[in-house]
This record gives C-alpha cells, sequence and structure tokens, in this order.
C-alpha cells in the first residue's frame, strides 16, 4: 500500500505529528520506506552577493539537519529506518517535486491550521502541496488536546487523494 513515505518537517510541533503518524502507521504493521525531507528557503541575491556561497549552503543544510533532528530521534527510538535530505527552494514546489522524485506512495505533512485570513495573507504549503501533487498526501493536525500529542495516539488527519 504505502512502501515509500516523505514526510515533510520543518521543526514545527505539526511537521512532528506527521511523524507520529508515519508511526502509527509502522506500528499498525505497515513497512515502508521513510524520507525526512526539509526544504530550506534559497539565500537571497544580497546574502550570495556578500557570503561564500558554499557557506550559505552547509549552513542551510547544518539549519535544516537541526530542524528535523527531533523527528529522527522519534523514529531512531522507534527502531524504524528512514533517510534524510535538505533541499533548497520554495517548499511548496519542492516538495512535489521530491514526492515525484523520491516515487512516495504518501506525503506527510503537519497543517498549521491558519484561520482563513492568515492562509490567504501567508499562503499555506500543505494547501499548495494538496492541490498541485499527484501523490497522495495526508495532512496532520494537532489534536485541541495537545497532551494528546504523544507517540501512539491518533492525529487529526486529512486525506487528499490527488
Amino acid at each position: 500500500m504505502y512502501a515509500n513515505i516523505m514526510i515533510a518537517i520543518d521543526g514545527s510541533n505539526e511537521s512532528l505529528q506527521a511523524v507520529h503518524q508515519a508511526l502509527s502507521l509502522v506500528g499498525r504493521g505497515l513497512r515502508a520506506e521513510i524520507a525526512l525531507v526539509n526544504v530550506q528557503e534559497p539565500a537571497s541575491l544580497l546574502q550570495l552577493a556578500t557570503q561564500d556561497s558554499d557557506a550559505i549552503a552547509a549552513a542551510a543544510v547544518e539549519a535544516g539537519e537541526h530542524l528535523m533532528a527531533e523527528g529522527a530521534a522519534l523514529l531512531d527510538a522507534a527502531g524504524v529506518g528512514y533517510s534524510m535530505e535538505v533541499v533548497l527552494g520554495e517548499p511548496a514546489t519542492v516538495l512535489v517535486d521530491m514526492a515525484e522524485e523520491i516515487d512516495a506512495d504518501l506525503v506527510l505533512l503537519g497543517a498549521r491550521g491558519m484561520g482563513a485570513i492568515e492562509s490567504v495573507l501567508v499562503g499555506s504549503v500543505s494547501k499548495a502541496v494538496i492541490s498541485r501533487c499527484t501523490r497522495p498526501v495526508l495532512v496532520v493536525k494537532l489534536p485541541e488536546d495537545p497532551a494528546q500529542a504523544v507517540l501512539g495516539d491518533e492525529p487529526d488527519t486529512e486525506e487528499v487523494e490527488s
């Protein structure tokens, strides 16, 4: 069914809840390859003009790995194997491209739960991925009671087939 799961990790509690959801699936017997993906915004022209581009790229990779560390620790604690990748670019576009590139059977994203006005002003990565991705996307929301956001509990989810 889902043999190759991609989880978008940005260091937020919502993205960690997506890791919990993957662990819940694995706990029910699903055997899947898991890929943690973090997207870093590319450097600005000013940064590129005034700083070493290799140092900027190394800092982006380091920041992405730092943001994925807690999700990786959850998978390590559960004995679940995974890969990690840090990619530069616009988050929604990169996530859609990565899902295709790694042939993901399922994309897991955390939802920030922004209100309608904030969503229009700020934009929504999960909304953009849902609309553009040809792979199944599972958007995981934090439970209303934060005490329920622990390993093994069922998060609120919204699966959208593309």
